[in-house]
C-alpha cells in the first residue's frame, strides 16, 4: 500500500524562491508556473475596479496574491481577495498572511486540466468549507466570470456572467462593474 505524502505549512518554508507558486490543499502539494499575460491582465483589471470601489466606499481591503493559511495542510494563494474592513486586523498575522477566510476570493483560471481541477474543485471545496462568502472564477480565455455565493453553508453557483453583463454583489454594496472592462 502506498502512503500519500501529507505536505504542511512548514514544508512550504523549504521551497525554493522561484517563479512558481506552491500551495497545499488537504495535504496535497500543488505547483504552478507564473501565469500567462492574459491571466495577469484580468487579475490587474479586477483588482483595479475593486480597489477603486473599496477606497471610495471605505468598506474593506483588496489584495493580490495574499498567502492564506487555513490550517497546516491548507495553504493557498488566491489571485485576489477582498476583506471587510472590520475583519482585516483580526485575520492578518504578523507575517502578513491571512489566517481566516477572506470574504471574497477570486481565481483567474488558467488553461489545463490540473488548473481547472485546482480552481473549480479543490479550491471551491476548500473555500466553501472555510467560510468564504463569495468566490469568483474568471476565465480570461472564454471571457466569463462564474459567481459562487454562500447558501445553506456552502458555496453554490449563482450566475455566469459574460461580456455585456454587469457584476454586482450583495457582499459589496454599490459595487458595479461591466464585465467587458475586465477582459481588455
Amino acid at each position: 500500500m502506498v502512503t500519500k505524502v501529507q505536505w504542511t505549512a512548514s514544508d512550504l518554508e523549504l521551497m525554493p524562491h522561484d517563479d512558481k507558486r506552491y500551495e497545499i490543499i488537504d495535504g496535497e502539494l500543488l505547483v504552478t508556473r507564473a501565469p500567462h499575460l492574459g491571466h495577469q491582465d484580468v487579475c490587474g483589471e479586477i483588482f483595479y475596479y475593486l480597489k477603486v470601489w473599496s477606497k471610495k466606499s471605505d468598506s474593506g481591503k483588496v489584495a493580490i496574491t495574499p498567502g492564506v493559511i487555513f490550517t497546516e495542510a491548507d495553504n493557498v494563494i488566491p489571485d485576489i481577495v477582498w476583506i471587510e474592513k472590520s475583519r482585516v486586523d483580526s485575520i492578518v498575522d504578523e507575517s502578513g498572511h491571512l489566517i481566516e477566510a477572506p470574504d471574497l476570493a477570486i481565481e483567474i483560471i488558467s488553461p489545463g486540466v490540473e488548473n481547472q481541477r485546482r480552481d473549480r474543485n479543490l479550491k471551491l471545496k476548500l473555500y466553501s468549507a472555510q467560510g468564504v462568502k463569495e468566490y469568483w472564477i474568471a476565465d480570461w480565455q472564454q471571457k466569463k466570470i462564474e459567481i459562487y455565493r454562500r447558501t445553506s453553508a456552502q458555496l453554490t453557483l449563482q450566475a455566469t456572467l459574460y461580456e455585456g453583463d454587469t457584476i454586482t454583489s450583495p457582499l459589496l454594496p454599490d459595487f458595479c462593474c461591466a464585465v467587458d472592462l475586465l477582459f481588455v
